[in-house]
């Protein structure tokens, strides 16, 4: 969902800059100061689930996170041509899932935000399964919970190490996002096949 479907700014504006900032302010510390505190703690838990539960973050840091998502939610919005990408495959003979480690209070006030809900068949939360998608573990649970065929799916996703993961679980079809963050320069060098627009690899 975040940096595929949605915009990744916001993630990483709020973990980088609006966290940092309301950490400082609780502390005393300058931006820079507290970003040299977190940068470290963000680091340690990248890849977990800890690294996306909004629960975990509140304690670790003393700040009522979710609360915060709410503050910056004006920046939440799709990426670019990603509700005509959801119109035509709603409109398919495709079953189209939303598979995502976002924590189920973000993932909340994201589809709120967008209202691209009504597009998908499925919705489940990495978080359902006390897994992270960069976990093999994490594909045998969701197949467990709701069978599928990976070798025709089409799997799309910004990370690289989650990409890793549903390929080596036997994902068919996979695809990386050349700028998952509109204000962040394009990415290169990608370990997969790679869109910047739906519209490459539309009709489907």
């Amino acid at each position: 969902m975040d940096g595929t479907l949605l915009d990744l700014h916001f993630d990483n504006y709020f973990w980088q800059v609006f966290v940092p900032e309301k950490y400082a302010q609780k502390h005393g510390l300058s931006l820079l100061e507290s970003q040299k505190v977190l940068v470290p703690r963000f680091h340690a838990e990248h890849g977990t689930l800890n690294w996306y539960c909004l629960d975990h973050w509140t304690r670790d840091l003393g700040l009522d996170i979710v609360g915060l998502k709410y503050e910056l939610q004006h920046l939440i919005r799709p990426r670019v041509d990603a509700i005509e990408f959801l119109e035509q495959l709603a409109n398919s003979n495709k079953h189209l899932w939303l598979v995502t480690n976002a924590h189920p209070d973000a993932l909340s006030l994201k589809l709120a935000a967008t209202e691209i809900a009504p597009y998908f068949d499925r919705i489940i939360s990495s978080h359902q399964f006390g897994l992270p998608k960069e976990q093999q573990l994490f594909w045998h649970k969701l197949q467990e919970f709701a069978p599928f065929q990976p070798e025709r799916s089409l799997f799309i996703d910004d990370s690289e190490s989650v990409l890793t993961s549903a390929h080596q679980f036997g994902i068919g079809h996979i695809l990386s996002v050349i700028q998952p963050d509109s204000q962040s320069a394009a990415r290169t060098q990608l370990l997969f096949p790679a869109i910047n627009h739906f519209a490459e690899i539309l009709p489907l």
